[in-house]
């Protein structure tokens, strides 16, 4: 059963960028939370965006699409063609962008700065969930 949402959250939209090459309890404590926000809208990375900074996937892109797909509180799911997600945060410029904090000290360091700069062109908020 869902929880009821405010009017507020109903129309709040929430990015959250994601692999997810083998769904776990990480992912969804991330997908829970940005629920809390509102509409969840997962950018799930394309092969090719994964490739560009880590081990080629284990499931392929339809394969995740599916699973992601199938969650309750997600609301929708788009390719993320980049591991930088600036071209899908001005298109649908959410009032949140959900992510683990553990970007801060790790390899996307610079995708994290570029986010904070995209969001705050229009008031968005980064919430960042403890690893």
């Amino acid at each position: 059963m869902k929880e009821s949402k405010t009017e507020a959250q109903i129309t709040h939209k929430v990015y959250v960028g994601m692999v997810c090459d083998l769904l776990h309890e990480g992912h969804l404590n991330i997908i829970s939370t940005a629920y809390e926000y509102g509409q969840v809208i997962v950018g799930l990375l394309t092969d090719e965006a994964v490739k560009s900074y880590k081990r080629t996937p284990i499931m392929n892109w339809e394969s995740r699409f599916k699973i992601i797909s199938a969650l309750s509180k997600v609301s929708q799911v788009i390719p993320q063609t980049t591991l930088h997600c600036t071209n899908n945060l001005r298109k649908i410029q959410p009032e949140y962008v959900v992510h683990g904090d553990d970007w801060k000290l790790n390899n996307q360091k610079q995708v994290r700065q570029n986010v904070i700069k995209q969001i705050r062109a229009w008031k968005g908020t980064l919430v960042e969930i403890p690893y």
